[in-house]
């Protein structure tokens, strides 16, 4: 059984909701669980087999610049993104959003294209916009 912030994340990362619908519910959420949710994805992009490869794509697909710290960080491979600042959560919300959707997307594609039995891969809903 998934839990209500794993299915949003996994929506966002299908396209099965759109990003800025993702990036709404993120900042109403507290700064705790935000940090939260962050090190949820850290968790999910690495259970996604996200490479280093993945990285400029996942910077464009953001919206965020190549200078900002989160993306500075994603370049090094550096995933401490739950203990930025405050200000800097959403632009790492952004980012490790994108780079689970390539590395999702990936995965689906390769290990589980005859179908597979992963809950977060059989949520309801057309998946729009994903890649």
């Amino acid at each position: 059984m998934l839990y209500a912030h794993e299915v949003v994340l996994n929506e966002l990362a299908q396209g099965i909701k759109p990003l800025a619908e993702g990036v709404a519910w993120f900042e109403g959420l507290s700064e705790g669980d935000r940090r939260e949710v962050l090190s949820t994805l850290v968790l999910f992009c690495g259970q996604a087999r996200a490479v280093e490869g993945d990285v400029p794509e996942s910077i464009a697909r953001s919206g965020i610049r190549p200078t900002h710290t989160p993306a500075v960080m994603l370049t090094k491979w550096r995933f401490g993104m739950a203990a930025l600042p405050a200000h800097e959560l959403t632009k790492s919300f952004r980012l490790l959003v994108a780079l689970f959707g390539i590395a999702d997307t990936r995965r689906r594609k390769l290990w589980c294209a005859g179908g597979c039995a992963h809950e977060w891969h059989n949520l309801p809903g057309p998946r729009r916009g994903a890649r």
